[in-house]
């Protein structure tokens, strides 16, 4: 009996450990009234057992915590799926399958450090390596200001030479309370951002209070300590929208394709974003208009035509040059020698 109580308290430990690692703070459940406690299940939590007590239950799930904990998107649905949004003390996975999705998860990025930049004036500090910023090369100063309302001055860049330097420098920064975010962004999956790195940066998130988001380009989805990873595509964009309606032709709001890989509430889900430049917010794009976007002809029909072109006659088959008795089944596979010299001369340069 002491045995499995030893091997009781040994597992609720373990479990807590996990989930202060994670991010996710077990829960207490309190047993239904008129049930009569058979044993303690909080002595992980600390106390001496009372004889008649509540029972109280420790099982994994979502952390209680307050609103400010998380920030939200301002999409609903999503922030419903993620149990309230992202973590802001906490380290944040971002990742991009393909090298050609770059461009689309800085964007997001950007979106979301442009929702924590309101109503504060401190930096924020990207860093990356040099592979990195020479594949997918450097965000544009004015289009920052224009399309996400960061200024200049307030997105700083460290370029390190190596993986390693990267890191620390992450380290080291994720522990100052100077910096509104950090973002780390790497390219494909290395060895050294392992669980230990990832837990490391994550702890540092936890105790500055701070969050910090790892940008992840062509790269699997590996284990890490991020409780929460997106990841993140580009949607084809709409129509312009003005008063008189979709302007055709034209370009509108940047989109996103945004999927869960990981969360609190293990809740997959896949949602359609666009960033408002205007109003430095989020807006989901129902299922139903994707279709009809879509359905609109991507090549206008010709003008001048009434009627479609005709169909293809019979194709037949045409006998060798020459005559068939006087020619080889070898010779008759081999074109005629006025037309040699086009296939066997040189290729011209202009």
């Amino acid at each position: 009996m002491a045995t499995s109580a030893v091997a009781r308290e040994t597992v609720f430990a373990l479990r807590r450990q996990i989930a202060k690692i994670e991010g996710t703070l077990p829960e207490r459940l309190a047993a239904p009234a008129g049930e009569r406690p058979r044993a303690r299940a909080d002595s992980a939590i600390g106390g001496a057992p009372e004889p008649n007590a509540d029972v109280t239950i420790i099982r994994r799930g979502l952390a209680v915590a307050s609103p400010n904990a998380f920030l939200a998107t301002g999409v609903e649905h999503l922030d419903a799926a993620l149990s309230g949004g992202l973590p802001k003390a906490a380290l944040s996975e971002i990742h991009g399958l393909e090298t050609r999705n770059a461009g689309a998860v800085a964007g997001f990025v950007l979106s979301l450090v442009s929702l924590i930049l309101k109503g504060q004036p401190l930096p924020v500090l990207w860093i990356g390596t040099s592979e990195i910023f020479r594949e997918a090369g450097f965000p544009y100063a004015r289009g920052l200001q224009g399309m996400f309302g960061i200024a200049p001055e307030q997105l700083l860049f460290s370029e390190a030479p190596k993986l390693t330097d990267a890191l620390w420098v992450a380290e080291e920064a994720a522990k100052m309370t100077a910096l509104a975010a950090i973002i780390l962004e790497i390219r494909g999956s290395p060895q050294r951002l392992d669980l230990t790195a990832t837990r490391r940066l994550h702890a540092r998130a936890q105790n500055a209070g701070r969050p910090v988001f790892l940008l992840r380009q062509a790269g699997e989805a590996e284990p890490t300590a991020a409780p929460v990873r997106l990841i993140v595509s580009a949607a084809p964009a709409k129509s312009r929208r003005t008063i008189a309606g979709p302007l055709a032709g034209s370009i509108g709001h940047p989109a996103f394709t945004v999927s869960i890989g990981k969360s609190r509430t293990a809740l997959p889900g896949q949602f359609t974003l666009e960033w408002n430049p205007d109003e430095h917010a989020f807006e989901e794009r129902k299922p139903r208009e994707k279709r009809a976007e879509n359905s609109v002809a991507v090549v206008p029909a010709s003008g001048g035509r009434t009627d479609p072109a005709p169909a293809l006659g019979t194709v037949v088959a045409f006998p060798a040059f020459g005559s068939s008795a006087a020619i080889s089944p070898t010779a008759r596979d081999q074109p005629s020698r006025p037309q040699r010299p086009a296939h066997i001369g040189p290729r011209r340069a202009g």
